[in-house]
């Protein structure tokens, strides 16, 4: 026996070495530039021309002259051409996996459907919003339909207004991920004991009963992945707006979000509030996603312990009469 265990090979270290690539990239590009981002929201750190000022340490003075600035005003355009482009999203992709899935409805062509709504996914952001530039300008093809189809009496400045231009956000940030999410929800439904929707059928449920009651249920896992990565995704919005509004978010800054803000103190050289503003991105990011995984996560834990409340007189029965 003891020569067995001589002789046994402990495969451990080969799974340390295949995931350190992994930790050690992740140390170099990501770990330490943050640390280093930290550090530099603290300091006067910026060039003025050839000059270069700092770093100085200035305690929390970044943090005081940002929420003294448009830093509100930034965040809030950022979270409405988010929710512009998000709810529909939602919406769209979970009655399309609904569909899609329903084997009563029987729909043809399936992996065509499948293959054009995830096309858009495919096209890059700044191609897409030179498209959508072209399109809704003010002597674009939109513009010529809808006054040769009378519905305008003159075209419509997209670009001028300032719904029109976060709706144009909005509908570019729907049309490019939609299709993703489609997919994945599409994914999660099949993966549904299809034993459950037989269930449902023959006690006579609806459609709608059906969905409320099994499919969303049964989704929330992949449902709270979606929430959290789209968010993640709408607070560091960039290229869209960035190319749409040539980096101004015309009209009025109503349309510039909080990575164009970073990137214009980027682009002037001001570390200090550059890491001032990515910090406090991160930090508001850190607390949406924990707010969504917890307050989703407590209603399945309130579920299992109603249920587990509404058998437990039974099982002190059953154990009594044992």
């Amino acid at each position: 026996m003891k020569d067995i265990k001589e002789k046994e090979i402990s495969y451990a270290k080969y799974g340390y070495l295949f995931i350190a690539p992994f930790f050690i990239a992740f140390l170099v590009f990501q770990f330490i530039p943050l640390i280093q981002t930290i550090y530099y929201s603290f300091f006067e750190y910026y060039r003025s021309g050839l000059k270069i000022i700092g770093p100085n340490p200035v305690g929390f003075a970044n943090y005081e002259a940002l929420f003294a600035s448009d830093f509100p005003k930034y965040a809030g355009n950022t979270i409405i051409m988010w929710l512009l482009g998000f709810v529909p999203q939602i919406i769209v992709s979970l009655i399309l996996a609904a569909w899609f899935t329903d084997i009563r409805l029987r729909i043809k062509g399936k992996q065509f459907f499948k293959v054009v709504i995830y096309m858009p996914n495919l096209i890059m952001a700044s191609a897409f919003a030179m498209l959508f530039f072209a399109l809704f300008s003010d002597n674009g093809p939109v513009n010529h339909a809808l006054v040769s189809a009378g519905l305008l009496e003159q075209p419509f400045r997209f670009l001028s207004s300032v719904w029109g231009t976060r709706g144009l956000v909005g509908l570019m940030n729907f049309l490019m991920w939609f299709g993703n999410t489609t997919i994945l929800l599409m994914a999660a439904v099949m993966g549904i004991n299809p034993a459950l929707f037989e269930a449902a059928e023959l006690d006579g449920c609806t459609p709608r009963q059906t969905f409320f009651r099994i499919t969303l249920p049964m989704i929330r896992p992949i449902l709270v992945y979606v929430l959290i990565t789209s968010m993640i995704g709408g607070l560091q919005m960039f290229d869209v707006p960035q190319i749409l509004t040539n980096g101004k978010g015309t009209p009025d800054r109503t349309s510039m979000t909080l990575i164009m803000y970073l990137n214009n103190h980027l682009f002037s050289k001001n570390y200090g509030m550059a890491g001032a503003v990515s910090v406090i991105l991160f930090i508001i990011a850190a607390i949406l996603c924990l707010v969504v995984y917890f307050t989703l996560n407590s209603e399945d834990d309130s579920r299992k312990i109603k249920k587990r409340d509404r058998f437990k007189p039974r099982k002190e029965a059953l154990q009594n009469n044992g």
